[in-house]
């Protein structure tokens, strides 16, 4: 397991020793901002911050990645990944995507104990059988950075599968990696039958915080397991005040922030948090 990695790499010629040794094709601005190529997309990174109620402050962020073809046509991320019609492609793809995350993050964030979540592609959960985060530890190992500082995201869609979504939470837990899940039920005790596997966070839209009035009780259920709950596409006052009520432990969403191809360290604002 990852746990000894303390060096942080930021300048230009470590960056080259790194580039040299990963069979991606990377490249480095003069801002240092990070990018890299799948066929003829240039891929980079934005990242959007989420923010600790408790703290008052960004504890984490999101990377999400952005592209452009030929130098100017913008895509959608969907986009690019529907280019990956193989599964060896694919996990090319993800991996790709991970890395330059991981670069953009580590070489121009000062903090060292924010977080970095990343989502993972559903389709690379079901080709990978086994070591399901192994490639990635190895990459952090490269660039000194610890396993226990990245939030692996599990998409919605694998709690159809819970076999698969129990191996996937075993598979990242063992290699020091938190996970969060997202939400897709409508009951307080989605997902308690994890027991010891259960999410170090729980993801939940603002949609479904407002649609179910039975949401209050996942808190408690969340809190029960010794994990923290996050609310997320917050996008207007409503929902914030809606988040505000629910107990959530961390919120994210572009009326607090939106993702961006910079990382701040930023304060929530009075009237984010909640009333005491």
């Amino acid at each position: 397991m990852n746990s000894s990695a303390q060096k942080t790499f930021t300048a230009l010629e470590e960056f080259e020793l790194i580039n040299s040794a990963t069979d991606y094709a990377l490249k480095r601005a003069d801002n240092g901002w990070i990018s890299g190529y799948f066929y003829q997309c240039e891929l980079t990174s934005v990242f959007q911050p989420i923010f600790s109620i408790d703290l008052g402050k960004t504890i984490a962020h999101a990377a999400y990645v952005r592209s452009k073809s030929n130098e100017e046509i913008a895509l959608w991320p969907w986009q690019v990944f529907a280019m990956a019609s193989k599964d060896d492609q694919l996990i090319e793809l993800d991996r790709l995507c991970r890395a330059i995350h991981a670069l953009n993050y580590y070489f121009n964030h000062i903090s060292r104990s924010d977080n970095l979540f990343v989502e993972v592609h559903p389709r690379l959960l079901e080709s990978v059988k086994d070591d399901h985060g192994r490639a990635f530890e190895n990459f952090l190992d490269l660039i000194g950075v610890k396993t226990s500082r990245v939030v692996i995201e599990i998409p919605a869609i694998v709690n159809r599968n819970w076999k698969l979504l129990q191996h996937v939470i075993g598979n990242y837990r063992s290699r020091g990696y938190r996970i969060a899940a997202n939400y897709s039920g409508s009951s307080s005790d989605w997902m308690a039958e994890l027991g010891s596997l259960y999410p170090d966070v729980v993801r939940i839209a603002t949609s479904d915080l407002m649609r179910h009035e039975t949401i209050s009780g996942l808190a408690d259920t969340v809190h029960s397991f010794g994990a923290s709950l996050l609310v997320r596409d917050i996008e207007t006052v409503e929902q914030l005040t809606a988040a505000k009520r629910t107990e959530a432990d961390y919120l994210q969403g572009n009326l607090l922030g939106k993702p961006a191809s910079v990382i701040k360290t930023s304060e929530l604002t009075a009237a984010s948090r909640p009333d005491n």
